[in-house]
């Protein structure tokens, strides 16, 4: 290609012919004449991302290093300067961050101040109680002790002496069993406040009471109510917009809750004399466990205490001598409760609601069967 030296030269009047236009720094212009940026094409085609995401929050961004403000030179340079130009942006001083880093410093130093660790992609698990326990070298399971025992035992001789008196009679006291029943087992499971969760359980044991009151307690009345209140919790469960975890949490929960519950009503099921024998017998062994003895001691005091009130009481009442087996059953039931109410490091609110409740509501299908084979 040959010179035309003809042709006068002509200052650039803007025009481009690759469609591109001109680009300035900010702040820096030129009266009557363009500027053209040679990065301005790959600044044009890089992607800049100013968003914030978890990554940008929990990690400081791979960015530019920010010059010296001590060092800086915050005058445009010439297009002639053989140094880079300066960022258009104004220098942060890195000893006080800002944006981003800002509000992951910020966040890091309330996770180290509420006492964990950094987010990561995995999650941070919070450690439970019990595992707590464990790792201090503590045993996981604590006993409810001697006042919930008392309780229980308070709880078992109204059921007996109720039942003494009538039907009607052994309702008040098997409705109170049947409500701390399922407010127990919630709390046990760490679900607080579950009132819906409380309520359709409770719901369950008085519709369970009902069906057996109409239908002459007939024991079908417990199963079929367990049934349809199953078939009722997993419909609810299916209409909540929790995550599948927690739905699946909560439909368990929700279901043991209403079985115990519903099951508690075996009592209005059972003979008269079968309770009378059997709620004694409950009282009993959990006031012989609360004793502070070891633990394979205690079992055997317990179940020994029981099957000897069950000889008592069944001596007063028709039931015989069969009610050394018929409170060593109970019994034996009674115990599996109290040990469930005692694990996973409880509150002393579980010890005064599922303590209390789950041995007598654990021995009422023991007592329903036992009392009828012995009859």
């Amino acid at each position: 290609m040959t010179d035309q030296p003809n042709q006068p030269h002509r200052p650039y009047d803007g025009y481009d012919p690759y469609g591109q236009q001109p680009q300035a720094w900010p702040g820096q212009g030129y009266p009557g004449q363009g500027y053209e940026d040679p990065h301005a094409a790959q600044q044009q085609h890089t992607q800049q991302w100013q968003g914030q995401t978890w990554e940008t929050q929990n990690h400081q961004p791979v960015t530019a290093q920010a010059p010296d403000p001590e060092t800086a030179i915050l005058t445009p340079q010439s297009p002639q300067s053989p140094q880079s130009p300066q960022s258009p942006q104004s220098p942060q001083n890195p000893r006080t961050p800002q944006g981003p880093q800002a509000s992951a410093g910020a966040d890091a130093a309330g996770t180290s101040a509420s006492g964990y660790g950094p987010a990561t992609v995995g999650g941070n698990t919070r450690v439970t109680d019990a595992q707590r326990a464990r790792a201090e070298g503590r045993s996981p399971i604590i006993e409810p002790g001697m006042q919930p025992a008392a309780l229980t035992a308070l709880l078992g001789l109204l059921l007996a002496g109720a039942a003494a008196l009538g039907t009607y009679a052994l309702l008040v006291p098997l409705v109170v069993l049947q409500a701390v029943t399922a407010a127990g087992w919630f709390r046990l499971n760490g679900m607080w406040p579950a009132r819906q969760g409380i309520a359709l359980g409770f719901a369950g044991a008085l519709a369970a009471d009902a069906a057996l009151l109409v239908s002459d307690r007939s024991p079908s009345a417990i199963l079929g109510t367990l049934g349809v209140w199953v078939l009722l919790a997993l419909v609810l469960q299916l209409r909540s917009h929790a995550d599948p975890d927690e739905r699946m949490y909560g439909l368990m929960a929700t279901v043991a809750a209403s079985a115990l519950a519903i099951v508690a009503g075996g009592y209005l099921a059972a003979a008269a004399d079968a309770v009378t024998v059997g709620a004694v017998a409950v009282a009993v062994a959990v006031l012989a466990r609360a004793l502070p003895l070891p633990t394979p001691a205690s079992v055997v005091v317990s179940l020994l205490a029981a099957a000897g009130a069950g000889i008592a009481m069944g001596s007063v009442t028709d039931v015989g001598t069969s009610g050394a087996l018929l409170g060593a059953g109970a019994a034996v039931c009674a115990l599996i409760g109290h040990r469930v109410a005692s694990y996973d490091y409880p509150s002393r609110f579980v010890h005064f609601t599922a303590g209390v409740a789950l041995p007598l509501a654990a021995a009422a299908p023991a007592v329903y069967v036992l009392g009828r084979a012995l009859a």
